[in-house]
């Protein structure tokens, strides 16, 4: 099963992917953990893709949480077996990310580089809220179920991800 997690940040991708990869006994690359080295530094931009393709060309199975479209994103997609979505309101992420922070401050959260302490900072809050929902943004996703309207899940709040991690169970 290959499985491509993306949405907003805050909106529970992370934690859907660990669920999923647990479920489904696969391995699980957290797009952050190619972007981030440790204090917030940044990979550079070739050698995450190669680290993105590395891991798609010998894995038959995965679970990727992220969108990053600079990171074989129409390569994971076309593969994916399944896509989903995690479209949450800002307000909901805005809390996710708070109750994020106020477990992991001070440490690294599992699916982050190590040394990239949680943090909450005006520019996170403002990226959840506005700049992560630019219209570019909301249009690539559009792009994406338009595109893969077979494949994909749009799970806009909780219920919806309790109903789709039951229907997992079953």
């Amino acid at each position: 099963m290959k499985i491509s997690i993306i949405g907003y940040s805050g909106s529970g991708k992370s934690t859907l992917a660990r669920r999923l990869a647990e479920h489904y006994g696969t391995d699980i690359l957290y797009l952050d953990t190619v972007l981030y080295l440790p204090e917030w530094k940044r990979r550079d931009l070739d050698e995450q893709r190669k680290i993105v393709e590395d891991f798609l060309d010998s894995h038959d199975s995965w679970v990727i949480d992220g969108t990053y479209s600079k990171l074989s994103f129409e390569r994971k997609l076309e593969e994916s077996d399944e896509i989903v979505m995690l479209l949450f309101p800002s307000l909901t992420c805005l809390a996710r990310a708070y109750r994020r922070y106020r477990k992991y401050k001070g440490s690294s959260r599992p699916d982050m580089a190590e040394g990239c302490n949680e943090k909450m900072d005006l520019n996170f809050i403002l990226w959840i809220l506005f700049f992560g929902r630019r219209k570019a943004i909301r249009e690539r996703f559009r792009a994406v179920r338009d595109k893969y309207p077979d494949k994909t899940v749009i799970l806009k709040n909780q219920k919806q991800l309790d109903d789709y991690e039951k229907r997992l169970e079953q």
